[in-house]
């Protein structure tokens, strides 16, 4: 019996979330390539921060062990 409502559970499921990708509005070209432009941007800036980070405590880390001659 458990396995019955296992699948009733599942096809209702299935089609539940098909409903509700019928109402989804999907972004049309111009959009979407808006949208991975400013993805594209945003992680190309968030890279470069974190290089900037990285280069800068790298610094700090190599100046301190030469001054304890590390």
């Amino acid at each position: 019996m458990a396995v019955i409502e296992k699948i009733q559970g599942t096809r209702d499921f299935l089609e539940e979330c098909w409903e509700e990708l019928q109402k989804v509005t999907w972004p049309d070209y111009e959009q979407l390539k808006s949208a991975t432009l400013v993805v594209i941007v945003f992680v190309i800036l968030i890279s470069a921060v974190i290089w900037i980070m990285d280069f800068a405590s790298r610094t700090v880390l190599d100046t301190i062990m030469s001054i304890f001659g590390a």
